[in-house]
């Protein structure tokens, strides 16, 4: 999912980053809002917010917001930084902003009944939420060259929206790619939405231990590739050594 990048991914690649990761989204989106009373998938509404504080003179509203907003940033840039350093194709690029996700969604899950409404502490869980989802958002982006965001659905609804638009005018040449751009939103859109609805049910039910879901998924995320080459390798290994043994025979 995350090994290929440019003219070495498929749609399948993109198909199965959107799911899981759309998933995980829809998780934190319904469980950070439940949980701390925040957005934290996205900081487009927090500009309202910002908004709003500066016009009430709510300096300390204000700050806090701004905060979450250089954190999800900060994210974004960690995993573009580490894109960067490591190479688009090399398993650190993309494992060390999982590890860090996965720990921030440990930690919500382990030490989110702490949660006690005070700006400080939603500076800390809110906070540390948005940061992982900035993480995610660049390096989903990063990976599969713009095609999959996953953290909100305001530009993946207008993707859709532009591309139904070209159905509409389109030759028949160019529908199969305007068919495989439709389904990834479909995609994306539908993992977002059915992760959210899970993560609310789950956590209405067991609280913040409805965190390790999204924790178990971006687990498998993050092995995926690394079995699968392993898996790959072991099969050519063997089968070369077979072909031996009856060459020799």
């Amino acid at each position: 999912m995350f090994r290929h990048s440019g003219t070495h991914r498929t749609p399948k690649h993109n198909l199965k980053l959107a799911t899981l990761l759309g998933l995980t989204a829809g998780f934190v989106n319904a469980e950070g809002f439940l949980g701390f009373s925040v957005l934290t998938t996205n900081i487009t509404g927090h500009a309202a917010l910002l908004a709003e504080g500066i016009a009430q003179q709510n300096w300390q509203n204000a700050q806090v917001i701004v905060l979450w907003m250089l954190l999800f940033l900060a994210g974004a840039f960690t995993s573009g930084l580490f894109l960067s350093l490591f190479g688009a194709n090399q398993r650190y690029s993309y494992s060390i902003p999982l590890v860090i996700e996965i720990a921030v969604l440990v930690f919500s899950a382990l030490y989110g009944y702490k949660f006690d409404g005070t700006k400080l502490s939603q500076l800390v869980f809110a906070g540390s939420l948005l940061f992982a989802m900035g993480l995610q958002n660049a390096l989903v982006s990063l990976v599969s060259g713009s095609l999959v965001r996953t953290t909100h659905l305001t530009g993946t609804f207008t993707d859709l929206g532009i591309d139904l638009a070209q159905l509409v005018n389109s030759t028949n040449d160019n529908r199969p790619i305007i068919h495989s751009k439709i389904k990834l939103r479909l995609f994306i859109i539908g993992s977002f939405i059915l992760g959210a609805i899970a993560g609310a049910y789950l956590f209405q039910r067991i609280g913040f231990k409805s965190f390790f879901v999204p924790v178990l998924i971006l687990t498998f995320v993050l092995l995926y590739d690394i079995f699968r080459i392993n898996v790959k390798r072991y099969y050519r290994t063997t089968s070369r050594a077979f072909k031996g043994d009856v060459s020799q025979n």
